[in-house]
């Protein structure tokens, strides 16, 4: 299958390419790259109210339950619903991992869903896929959203579960971790817990973040049309997320805070077709240059979130429970 995709040169004119799916890939990957995940979603047009945004948010959850739904009918956890700071949190213990014992890790997971949507029942099957890749007890947060809580209700309920989280573990046995929006939400928590004078988890785990609001990198052009999961660009969703606020504001755009050390050791993410393969690009190398323990991990062909089950997905725990091995005491 190919890709008729439309592109600007350096002159500003317009030309053709055929993007293959290619052979370098697994079988289960190729497979995926050939399917049009949401149906012609870049052709839709945005929601112009409240109601139409409402129904948008609720077509999606659906059909993020459907899709991912099938992926952790076979994982063996338990899962538990309980308030943190007036919050609703999800707690998932893998099994084989004792809910009875207080000094293991736990991982805090914000959910993603392009900052309007994930929440309810597909925050709790995202919540299950996580714990089984990182196998340590999850805490994930379904905050508040669009378009009824907007910037910055999401992160302000973030930040309550990290303060109650920190008052059952020590800053040592906390992991923070998020993939897309939830990437924004987990580097902006800990910006803003570095801001208020917490103490700062184990490790950070970044997965394609969407930590530039204003999408002003190079991937969210050459990878436009070619990403089959984010097709297009997020402009409206983050226009109704952040309202009037400055979209360079670190708490909005992490790539723009201050990343120098301390900040924890992060694990980056993303791949070769994913739209938001510069902002994961970009945040590493702004890591690095402020002394941050940065790890980026690039994987070929991949569009955004993964192959939803092809080994590749597989390559990626092991190279995040590696990780976290490394840096978290258990």
């Amino acid at each position: 299958m190919t890709s008729d995709i439309g592109v600007s040169s350096t002159s500003g004119r317009e030309v053709s390419r055929f993007i293959p799916v290619p052979t370098s890939v697994s079988e289960q990957a190729q497979q995926f790259l050939g399917m049009d995940m949401f149906g012609g979603a870049a052709d839709r047009v945005a929601p112009r109210d409240v109601a139409e945004w409402r129904a948008l948010i609720s077509e999606t959850d659906e059909l993020l339950v459907a899709v991912m739904g099938t992926q952790v009918e076979h994982l063996r956890s338990s899962v538990a619903s309980r308030a943190v700071g007036g919050v609703p949190v999800f707690v998932v213990t893998p099994d084989g991992v004792d809910e009875s014992d207080d000094t293991q890790p736990i991982y805090l997971d914000i959910h993603g869903g392009s900052l309007l949507m994930g929440g309810g029942k597909a925050c709790e099957i995202m919540a299950r896929r996580m714990a089984a890749q990182v196998q340590v007890r999850t805490w994930s947060v379904d905050y508040r959203m669009p378009p009824d809580h907007p910037y910055p209700a999401a992160l302000d309920d973030v930040l309550a579960v990290y303060r109650g989280l920190l008052e059952v573990r020590p800053p040592e046995q906390i992991v923070v971790g998020g993939g897309s929006a939830g990437g924004n939400l987990a580097a902006a928590l800990i910006l803003r817990a570095r801001d208020e004078g917490l103490p700062l988890p184990a490790a950070l785990v970044l997965l394609t973040p969407e930590v530039d609001l204003t999408e002003s990198g190079d991937s969210f052009h050459t990878n436009l049309g070619i990403d089959n999961v984010l097709t297009e660009s997020l402009a409206d969703s983050i226009a109704l997320y952040a309202g009037d606020h400055d979209l360079r504001h670190p708490y909005l755009s992490p790539l723009f805070g201050d990343l120098s050390s301390p900040l924890p050791p992060t694990f980056l993410q993303a791949g070769t077709r994913d739209l938001f393969l510069s902002n994961t690009v970009r945040m590493h190398r702004k890591l690095r240059m402020g002394g941050v323990d940065a790890q980026l991990h690039v994987f070929e062909a991949m569009p955004h979130g993964g192959f939803f089950g092809a080994p590749e997905d597989d390559e990626l725990t092991e190279e995040i429970r590696r990780f976290l091995a490394a840096h978290v005491k258990t």
